[in-house]
């Protein structure tokens, strides 16, 4: 029996896209986990790999993603972001809030975190960049004159996630 065309690509297109996302995991051995909710409670069930973002960032700009992955970095300053380094890859991304709606705890650092948000796109100009890079090093003590700083053609551009909500996995002993 052959498919006619429309209904055929529509087949092939849920396939992808299943393809490109995974389901959360809900089965996880809670008696030796703690989670803390920040936010928002989590209400997307699909996960969006970060390599699927930044390969397609044009297909989920300003849309709502969930990602997850363990926290590499905190705001030192007000808790206002987190990096989060994907489980599968290298890829990190930031992960930021309104300052003082959600405030991310220092000791976060090497948790679990599921995050639910907008991905978004920063295009710096090269003045923009220096002064980001200024800032961040300001937020963990580091004086830097905007002449020290050197830039590439990847600090012009961030994709980062307005975050929404998070939940914060710990593993206890």
């Amino acid at each position: 029996m052959r498919l006619p065309v429309k209904i055929s690509l529509f087949i092939t297109m849920i396939l992808m896209y299943s393809g490109c996302s995974k389901e959360v995991e809900k089965n996880i051995d809670t008696a030796n986990m703690s989670s803390e909710n920040f936010g928002i409670e989590i209400s997307n069930n699909v996960i969006s790999p970060m390599t699927e973002l930044f390969n397609n960032a044009d297909s989920y700009l300003d849309k709502n993603v969930v990602i997850q992955g363990e926290i590499i970095d905190v705001c030192p300053m007000r808790g206002c972001w987190i990096e989060v380094k994907d489980f599968d890859s290298e890829k990190s991304i930031r992960v930021k809030v309104k300052d003082g709606e959600i405030v991310f705890p220092e000791d976060s650092k090497n948790k679990q975190v599921l995050v639910e948000g907008i991905f978004s796109k920063i295009d710096f100009t090269e003045e923009q960049a220096i002064q980001w890079k200024i800032h961040l090093a300001e937020e963990k003590g580091i004086e830097l004159a905007s002449e020290d700083i050197e830039l590439d053609a990847s600090d012009l551009v961030e994709y980062r996630i307005k975050g929404l909500g998070a939940q914060i996995t710990t593993k206890m002993n």
